[in-house]
């Protein structure tokens, strides 16, 4: 066995133990020891044997067959974002050398589109760094800076969560987004530091992450509690920019003639109009 992580094995075990025996068609007689299914039970719906199961959370086997896993997902109720992210942990990939992390930064015409923008609006890295923002979006919150990152503020700081009415199911989207975004290079450096930071610091990052939930990174709407205009609903954004790995471009707007659309006007009237922007580092 190599010495890669097994995330193969840790994602089936984390999502093994959300599934309820009922929702599997399971009867339960007597206590259980287990908050979810047993190994032997996912085998056994899944119609491979327990031993093969088992080498597969060991991390013993580590390159099952797609019908496997494709039966696997079913058990464990994996659809969407969930069952492509087992699917591409299954999948046989050849070595790489730890690479150095590139240090992203945003295009010159894509800050000129943020500029540009009336709404609210910010690029977002990989990492979730904060790599160029406008001046409304530092409105609605000051911490959509360049230089800022979105987990550490998150699940950090009391400030950005008083911000956030739905801040909880908030987190575990931002959360299962970042799992998401980062795939399967989890020995990153700049991953490595910020999960270990966060699982320290922060009781809600950990219990989220041990629950090893994937999601696109998309729009949805959301809830603000403004210390200065009040409550606002706004619609957000997450487009992904092209030509990129991973950066998107997000954007809040209220929907048109609405009590939050003259709330973010009332914002934008008082919003500086420089930007804060990361400019390319030039090539040496």
């Amino acid at each position: 066995m190599d010495d890669r992580q097994n995330l193969l094995g840790e994602y089936l075990r984390a999502r093994r133990e959300l599934v309820t025996p009922e929702q599997a068609g399971i009867p339960v007689l007597g206590m259980r020891r287990v908050p979810g299914l047993r190994r032997e039970e996912v085998a056994m719906l899944s119609g491979i044997s327990a031993e093969y199961y088992l080498r597969l959370e060991q991390g013993r086997d580590r390159n099952p067959s797609m019908q496997v896993l494709e039966s696997i997902a079913r058990v464990l109720q994996l659809e969407g974002d969930t069952r492509d992210y087992l699917l591409t942990l299954g999948a046989a990939r050849p070595r790489q050398a730890r690479r150095r992390p590139r240090k992203e930064a945003v295009s010159p015409t894509i800050v000129r589109l943020v500029d540009s923008l009336q709404v609210p609006a910010f690029v977002e890295g990989r990492y979730l760094d904060v790599l160029a923002a406008n001046a409304l979006a530092t409105a609605l919150s000051p911490r959509l800076v360049v230089g800022r990152n979105r987990l550490l503020d998150f699940f950090l700081e009391p400030a950005e969560q008083e911000l956030y009415t739905d801040w909880e199911p908030a987190t575990r989207n931002l959360v299962a987004g970042f799992r998401q975004s980062m795939g399967t290079d989890t020995d990153d450096p700049r991953f490595v530091e910020l999960v270990g930071e966060l699982s320290i610091a922060s009781p809600r990052f950990r219990q989220l992450w041990a629950r090893h939930e994937v999601g696109s990174r998309k729009g949805a709407p959301m809830r603000f509690s403004h210390p200065e205009v009040g409550e606002l609903l706004l619609d957000r954004e997450k487009l992904a920019i092209s030509g990129t790995e991973g950066m998107v471009l997000v954007i809040h707007h209220a929907e048109p003639g609405s009590e939050s659309a003259d709330k973010l006007a009332l914002l934008a009237s008082a919003a500086l109009p420089a930007s804060r922007v990361a400019h390319p580092t030039p090539s040496p």
